[in-house]
């Protein structure tokens, strides 16, 4: 299945075993999967620091708020103890600074305790339609999404960051992530991939391939999706919108903000065929709310008109970006553009919650394979 979900959801509260979005939300299943996974590679981590140096004590448990990332297949049951392993993540000082790190010469990272931006004006929605029919003609029109043979990998390389609360004792702490590339593969049924992702997995990365806890293969889904499963999904608007909301009835606090999500999930983190692609723009433009914003930046620094939506409930946006003249997907961001957020509310209007940049997204021939065009 797809792994990605460079995603989002902050603040979680300390009788919870996993993070938790900063608005209270229920997540599903799949998404649930990553945060263990994110855990145990943390865990490992502290495992192979520990033997290295038996003499060091491991660092205290500390309650972290992190965003949900979706499209992961592998799952475990992480013994309660294992949790005292999860070493505290650091903060630094915001800024957006030039280095000639992993991510190629001239990266730009952000780091620091928030990552702020210029809210974007939105509109009131009446365009939103006319736009994104715009968008699907683009995307049919490029012929992206060509079929993927059995023995190939989807490759999705992408910068991504994220703003979380992290809570020490009685402290609290606004967080962000370096940002930093992540590469991930996925065998077109899902059964096999792998992830490389800075601070989430080892220098080798790790493998999104397996069973679940359950000693079973998983079954793909629309929050945890396959190319072939995604091949096998319905075009027409209308019927793929009834399908995502009845697959998705019951998750988050609002079904409109669910559906929406559920969309940018599959945008941002999934290889769907171009006839799919073009349907979930058209798909999107029904669900009540869509709007369109003047301007937004994705985590490469790129500007571009936005369709967003917000969540009333947590008071964040969530835009998804394309370049002005060519309405090339670009990446998508999560904004809190209305009241504060995260415990002691320490996610302020401006504050961006998660950001992501598609840099490359392909087919190659072998697992691990890094393609050119992704630098």
């Amino acid at each position: 299945m797809n792994a990605d979900l460079s995603r989002r959801h902050p603040a979680g509260r300390e009788e919870n075993p996993l993070p938790l979005p900063f608005a209270e939300r229920e997540l599903p299943a799949g998404r649930h999967r990553f945060h263990k996974e994110r855990l145990m590679a943390q865990i490992h981590e502290d495992l192979r620091a520990a033997d290295a140096h038996p003499g060091m004590t491991a660092p205290a448990p500390a309650r972290t708020a992190r965003p949900r990332q979706l499209f992961l297949n592998r799952a475990f049951l992480v013994p309660a103890a294992a949790f005292a392993l999860a070493g505290a993540l650091a903060a630094g000082f915001l800024t957006y600074v030039d280095r000639g790190a992993a991510d190629g010469r001239g990266s730009t990272i952000a780091t620091g305790p928030a990552m702020t931006t210029r809210i974007g004006t939105a509109d009131d929605g009446k365009g939103t339609p006319q736009l994104l029919d715009r968008i699907s003609l683009a995307a049919a029109s490029t012929g992206g999404g060509a079929k993927v043979r059995a023995d190939q990998f989807i490759y999705i390389g992408s910068k991504t960051a994220t703003t979380y609360v992290k809570s020490t004792g009685d402290k609290n702490t606004l967080v962000s992530e370096e940002l930093h590339m992540r590469h991930q593969w996925n065998s077109p049924d899902g059964r096999d991939g792998w992830l490389i992702e800075p601070g989430n997995t080892g220098p080798k990365g790790m493998t999104l391939g397996g069973k679940n806890e359950k000693g079973e293969t998983p079954t793909p889904y629309l929050n945890a999706p396959s190319y072939d499963y995604l091949a096998g999904l319905p075009t027409d608007p209308d019927v793929l919108l009834k399908k995502i909301y009845e697959e998705t009835r019951g998750m988050g606090r609002a079904p409109d903000q669910e559906a929406f999500t559920t969309i940018g999930d599959l945008l941002r983190s999934s290889y769907p065929p171009a006839e799919l692609t073009a349907a979930l723009y058209k798909t999107a433009a029904k669900i009540p709310g869509v709007v369109v914003v003047d301007d937004a930046v994705d985590a490469a620094g790129r500007h571009g008109i936005a369709v967003a939506r917000l969540d009333e409930t947590s008071g964040q946006r969530e835009e998804w970006i394309f370049d002005r003249q060519t309405l090339t997907y670009l990446g998508e961001r999560v904004v809190q553009v209305q009241g504060e957020a995260g415990e002691g509310g320490l996610i302020k209007p401006g504050t961006v919650v998660a950001t992501t940049a598609v840099m490359t997204r392909t087919v190659v021939d072998r697992m691990k394979e890094i393609p050119p065009s992704a630098g």
